[in-house]
């Protein structure tokens, strides 16, 4: 069997490509030179306000119904911010904040199911607040961390606007 060697300039061509493929089916937080601004944020969360009144729907992710990670994903998406399906993929996904560094367009995430796994998640609105959708027969609607149920079931937080593992990051 005979070996072929490619040419340096089409051997720099096909590492180009793939490279540039490579980024393309990267994370948005984990790709290098997009950076967020607030105004990006605001708009996150406008967006989530768009949907408030939306009817719960398990497995839903459009305008038409949403459940909790339905409308994150929705919501992320219509940023061009693409996320994971699920709560827990999400959290997984994201970039660790403490609770106290929380800024608007943040995800929460909580364990409500009995579980030790995450089950449910909200964006972040600022001011001790989230945007969700809770469960059926409720609709995309606000609540508080400090509520005694979220802070009981309060699992963590994740951003979608820095790089994963950044300096002093998760």
């Amino acid at each position: 069997m005979k070996i072929r060697v490619i040419g340096g300039r089409a051997l720099v061509v096909f590492l180009a490509m793939m490279l540039a493929g490579m980024a393309a089916c990267s994370p948005p937080h984990l790709r290098g030179g997009r950076t967020f601004s607030s105004a990006d944020r605001a708009r996150i969360v406008a967006t989530a306000e768009r949907c408030l009144g939306t009817p719960y729907r398990y497995g839903g992710e459009s305008p038409g119904g949403f459940d909790c990670s339905g409308l994150v994903m929705y919501v992320f998406g219509k940023h061009g911010i693409a996320l994971p399906r699920t709560a827990g993929d999400q959290f997984e996904d994201g970039a660790r904040v403490p609770l106290a560094a929380l800024q608007p367009g943040d995800l929460v995430f909580f364990r409500t199911a009995g579980g030790r796994g995450i089950s449910h998640v909200g964006i972040y609105t600022g001011k001790g607040e989230f945007i969700h959708a809770p469960r059926t027969g409720t609709t995309v609607s606000y609540a508080r961390l400090d509520n005694k149920y979220w802070k009981r079931h309060y699992a963590g937080a994740v951003t979608y606007f820095r790089r994963k593992n950044a300096a002093g990051t998760g």
